[in-house]
């Protein structure tokens, strides 16, 4: 079995300042990758930053996932930084509100599709792009890997948060087209859809309906961003060289 090893290469993770974007950085770093750790602010990416082992090997950066032009300046300070490009990606950003349909602004369904979707988006065809105008002539298989982080909703829908569930499940469509472009070209493109997880954004959310889905929840509990980060890991090192689109379910049991 081949092993778990990102020496000498640069993982950059989006919403890396808190919860499974961060034990992600965590644990990409434990592997030998060269971490870019960016966040909304750069407060919460310095704080990643700072658990990292060997923390000068690592960069934080601030960006906001919606704006191309924040995207283009991150991918040009990854590579004044390092001298190349991201070969590893992590699209972790991600926004979460309850609210019903019938009073839903405009502007949150916007917000969701945008730091969501678009931002996966964005991202993904940056470092894509990247990795093909980067890479040695001739190779085949290797050349990167990228994990969307989709959400159980995206399959099994959320009431009161329709929003963010619809941005999810384009999350998901999002990872199965770009996986069939890309893999031919040697990039693997996967996805991850959480449960309930113990993180910063789920403690936002009114505790009686956490505790509703966990009374439901097989395991009964919910997850710890740990046990994430380690799927997303898998997906992104060799292990997993024959998982092309696969949408893998970190929930449980809530939604099989």
């Amino acid at each position: 079995m081949a092993p778990v090893n990102f020496h000498g290469q640069v993982a950059l993770v989006t919403g890396g300042g808190s919860g499974i974007g961060r034990a992600t950085c965590l644990q990409l770093a434990k592997e030998g990758a060269k971490v870019v750790v960016t966040s909304r602010t750069m407060q919460a990416a310095q704080e990643t930053l700072s658990l990292l082992p060997n923390g000068t090997d690592h960069l934080a950066l601030q960006m906001d996932v919606t704006q191309q032009r924040a995207v283009e300046e991150v991918m040009a300070a990854i590579r004044e930084r390092f001298g190349k490009p991201p070969t590893l990606l992590v699209n972790c950003a991600g926004f979460f509100e309850r609210t019903p349909v019938v009073e839903m602004e405009e502007s949150s369904f916007n917000t969701a599709i945008d730091v969501n979707l678009k931002g996966t988006f964005l991202m993904t065809q940056a470092v894509t792009k990247a990795i093909l105008a980067d890479d040695k002539e001739g190779e085949k298989e290797g050349r990167g890997a990228i994990v969307n982080i989709a959400s159980i909703s995206g399959k099994t829908g959320f009431p009161g948060a329709s929003h963010c569930a619809a941005s999810k499940g384009g999350v998901v469509a999002l990872t199965k087209s770009c996986a069939a472009e890309m893999a031919s070209k040697g990039i693997r493109v996967n996805c991850v859809l959480p449960g309930i997880i113990d993180t910063p954004m789920a403690r936002r959310v009114d505790e009686k309906v956490i505790q509703k889905h966990i009374s439901v929840n097989p395991l009964g509990r919910a997850g710890r961003p740990e046990e994430v980060a380690e799927v997303v890991v898998f997906l992104l090192s060799a292990r997993s060289s024959y998982m092309v689109g696969a949408c893998v379910e970190v929930t449980g049991g809530t939604g099989m």
